[in-house]
C-alpha cells in the first residue's frame, strides 16, 4: 500500500507543478496578452475590456488560484478564436485523438511484438534484414510516411480514404477505415522502436542462468522465449510502450493535419496561428497531465508484473 500512496502523491505533486509552470510561462511572455490577441491596432477600450475578461488586473497569485480552481471544475476559460469554452473544445476533439492513439498503439503492438520475437528466434539473414527495415522506419517521419501511404492506398489502390474522420457510433467500420492510414503511419515508426528494444532486452536475458535451467528441463526454445524470457523483458518493454504512447500523442499533431482529422493536433495548430492564449494554456495543461498519468499507469503495471517493485518502492 505504501508504494501506491507514494506514487499517487507523486502524481498529484507533479500535476500541481505542471499547472504552476503552465500558468507561470504565460505570465512572463513579453508583451500584453490583450494586445497579442487583439493586435497592435486595437482600440484602447477594447484592450481594457480584454484585460478585464482575462482577469489581468488582479495579482498573479489570485489569478493562479482562480485559474487552477476553475480548471479542477472543468472551466479552462473561453477560447478567443472559437468564442466557446475551452473545455467544450477539448471534449469535442479528445475522442478523435484518443481513437487515433488507440489504433496506432494497437498496430504498434501487433507489428512490434511478433517481429521482435522473430528476430530473437531467427538470428540470421532474415533477422538482420528486419533490423535494417526497423532502423529505416525509425528514421522516416510519421507525416512523410502518411503521405506515402495516401499515395499508395488512397490514390493508387483506392482502398482507404485519404482524410476525414467518421465517428465510431456512426459507422464502426468506416471509423476504422478513416483511422487506419494515419494510425499505420505513426505505428510503423513506433513499432520499429519497440522491435529494437524488445529484441535487445530479450537477447540480454538469454545468457542468464534461469534460461539455461529452463532449457535443461527439456522445454522447447519457443516456450523458453515466450514463458520465461519474454516475461522478464516485459518491464523495459512496458516502459517503451509508455514512452511510445506519449510520442504517438505528440506525433499526431502533424499527422492529424496531413489526414485532416479534427483532433487535438489540428486544434493546437489553429490555436497557435490565432494566438488563442486561453486555448493554448488549456491544451498544454491537458497534454502535460496526460504524460504524467501515463507514467503513473506504467509504474502501476510494473508493480503488477513484478511484485518485488512494490516492496522496494514502499520502502
Amino acid at each position: 500500500m505504501g508504494f501506491y500512496i507514494k506514487k499517487f502523491t507523486s502524481l498529484i505533486t507533479t500535476l500541481l507543478l505542471i499547472s504552476i509552470v503552465t500558468f507561470g510561462v504565460f505570465q512572463i511572455l513579453p508583451g500584453d496578452p490583450a494586445s497579442i490577441i487583439l493586435g497592435p491596432d486595437a482600440d484602447p477600450l477594447q484592450l481594457e475590456a480584454m484585460r478585464q475578461s482575462l482577469n489581468l488586473d488582479a495579482p498573479v497569485l489570485t489569478r493562479y488560484i482562480d485559474w487552477i480552481g476553475n480548471a479542477f471544475r472543468g472551466n479552462l476559460g473561453d477560447s478567443i478564436r472559437f468564442r466557446i469554452p475551452v473545455s467544450e473544445l477539448l471534449l469535442a476533439r479528445i475522442p478523435v485523438t484518443a481513437s487515433l492513439a488507440l489504433v496506432s498503439l494497437t498496430l504498434t503492438v501487433l507489428i512490434g511484438l511478433p517481429i521482435g520475437l522473430f528476430i530473437v528466434r531467427h538470428d540470421h539473414a532474415s533477422g538482420k534484414f528486419v533490423c535494417i527495415l526497423s532502423q529505416l522506419s525509425i528514421a522516416i517521419p510519421s507525416f512523410w510516411m502518411g503521405i506515402v501511404l495516401v499515395l499508395l492506398f488512397s490514390v493508387t489502390l483506392n482502398i482507404f480514404p485519404s482524410g476525414g474522420y467518421i465517428p465510431f457510433v456512426t459507422h464502426p467500420l468506416k471509423w476504422l477505415q478513416s483511422l487506419f492510414l494515419p494510425g499505420l503511419s505513426i505505428a510503423l515508426g513506433a513499432a520499429a522502436v519497440l522491435i529494437r528494444y524488445l529484441s535487445t532486452t530479450m537477447l540480454e536475458e538469454l545468457p542468464k542462468h534461469y534460461v539455461q535451467t529452463a532449457r535443461s528441463k527439456g522445454l522447447s526454445e519457443g516456450k523458453v522465449l515466450t514463458k520465461h524470457v519474454f516475461k522478464n523483458a516485459l518491464i523495459p518493454t512496458i516502459t517503451i510502450l509508455g514512452m511510445l504512447v506519449i510520442d504517438i500523442l505528440g506525433g499526431s499533431i502533424i499527422t492529424e493535419n496531413v489526414f485532416n482529422l479534427p483532433g487535438l493536433g489540428n486544434l493546437i495548430v489553429t490555436a497557435i496561428n490565432s494566438r488563442d492564449l486561453p486555448l493554448i494554456q488549456g491544451l498544454v495543461l491537458y497534454l502535460g497531465g496526460i504524460v504524467v498519468i501515463i507514467n503513473f499507469i506504467v509504474d502501476i503495471l510494473y508493480s503488477i508484473i513484478d511484485p518485488r517493485i512494490r516492496v522496494i518502492g514502499g520502502r
